[in-house]
């Protein structure tokens, strides 16, 4: 694949490799076990740009296309998946959705500081009984001259006890059984905002080093000037933005797939039994072809739905086709690295102890496996009786 990149992505690759290797991998096993954010390595990752790969220009981004910015993102993920889904969040979620609804006035005070690391984003969709059914969601938004307070909680939000800038989905007109999704709408949140807390952290099997929080929103007061885009349309911005978002779990789970496979490739290498590396049997042989191929088709599927998204086309069904197969290499392959490794596969003393537990994950946030497949099926269906 390098040898049809340009060598501006070469660089960039060659420049996310480097500094995954130097600045996050001699410490991700210890963030890990300690549970711990480092805001430093943050501020670097902004420092080079690469908090700000897809927005333009003009708002102090790189303006980088979509296979540039996922190539990247997967170096971060083979040091660490942690830093990495800091890195996709940010540049998927609540960047994308200021640049593609946000007022300039908005774009001004918040995307360009985001787009230079200088503030994390975070978004807030998901509630304790609104996961993979988002749209009955229940946190309100009140109209209260011109501004608007905020009620409810938000689960799973990642990096939310650090973002500086939160897009929270809240439901502006009653929920109403038959039209769920309408009357949901999209609002720009600072921690600074009378009535912000944050909630429980949760304590969680793997990405330890991200942290996932409920927010707690009692009354909280936004100025008007902070909704995001229309009225009642915030429900339809979260899911075309969930879109692209899939894009950059696929590269994370890439990532800590490619991690698992390298380190199984330097074991089966290094360890000997019967008088041999185990390299030399053929029932190891075959764990690592087949890693290898599956990594290698999940890439494919993944940077042609990233060309395409490029182009202008519709990624809906290809990016939960590259969202399901990432996730579920990595979660495949990350438990042949622990089969190779034997009893050392679980204990903490190696790698893909860690590596096994961060995979699960990407087949459960930002739509399930299961969800996927809905997608998947439904847009099949789709195009079979539209002829195409």
């Amino acid at each position: 694949m390098l040898n049809t990149l340009t060598e501006q992505q070469r660089e960039i690759v060659a420049l996310a490799r480097e500094f995954a290797a130097n600045e996050i991998a001699p410490h991700a096993a210890r963030w890990d076990r300690e549970a711990c954010f480092d805001r430093g390595v943050a501020e670097k990752l902004g420092a080079l740009g690469f908090l700000g790969m897809m927005i333009p220009e003009e708002w102090d981004g790189l303006g980088l296309d979509t296979l540039t910015y996922l190539m990247a993102l997967e170096e971060i993920a083979v040091a660490d998946a942690s830093t990495a889904v800091l890195m996709s969040v940010h540049n998927s979620l609540p960047t994308q959705m200021l640049l593609n609804f946000g007022t300039d006035e908005q774009c001004e005070r918040f995307l360009r500081p985001m787009a230079r690391g200088e503030k994390i984003g975070a978004f807030a969709l998901s509630e304790p009984d609104a996961g993979s059914d988002a749209s009955s969601l229940v946190c309100k938004a009140e109209r209260v001259g011109d501004d608007w307070l905020l009620t409810g909680t938000k689960s799973w939000v990642t990096t939310g006890s650090e973002a500086d800038v939160i897009i929270v989905i809240a439901r502006s007109t009653p929920l109403s059984d038959s039209h769920k999704s309408r009357g949901i709408s999209a609002f720009i949140v600072t921690p600074d905002l009378p009535g912000f807390h944050v909630g429980k952290k949760e304590d969680k099997m793997g990405l330890r080093a991200s942290p996932t929080v409920q927010l707690n929103l009692d009354e909280m007061r936004v100025p008007g000037a902070n909704l995001l885009g229309e009225e009642g349309q915030g429900f339809l911005y979260a899911m075309r933005s969930l879109d692209h978002g899939r894009l950059g779990i696929a590269a994370q789970a890439l990532g800590i797939a490619r991690a698992a496979l390298e380190h199984s490739l330097d074991y089966a290498a290094q360890r000997t039994q019967f008088g041999r590396a185990i390299r030399d049997f053929q029932a190891i042989q075959f764990k690592i072809a087949d890693m290898g191929s599956r990594i290698s088709s999940a890439r494919a599927l993944l940077h042609a739905t990233a060309a395409a998204k490029d182009r202008g086309e519709s990624t809906t069904l290809y990016g939960s086709m590259s969202k399901l197969l990432a996730s579920e290499t990595a979660m495949w392959v990350t438990q042949q690295a622990v089969q190779i490794f034997g009893g050392y596969g679980y204990v903490k003393d190696y790698p893909v102890e860690r590596f096994f537990r961060d995979a699960k994950v990407t087949e459960i946030y930002e739509g399930t496996s299961e969800v996927q497949r809905i997608v998947i099926a439904r847009e099949l269906f789709a195009a079979r009786e539209a002829g195409r």
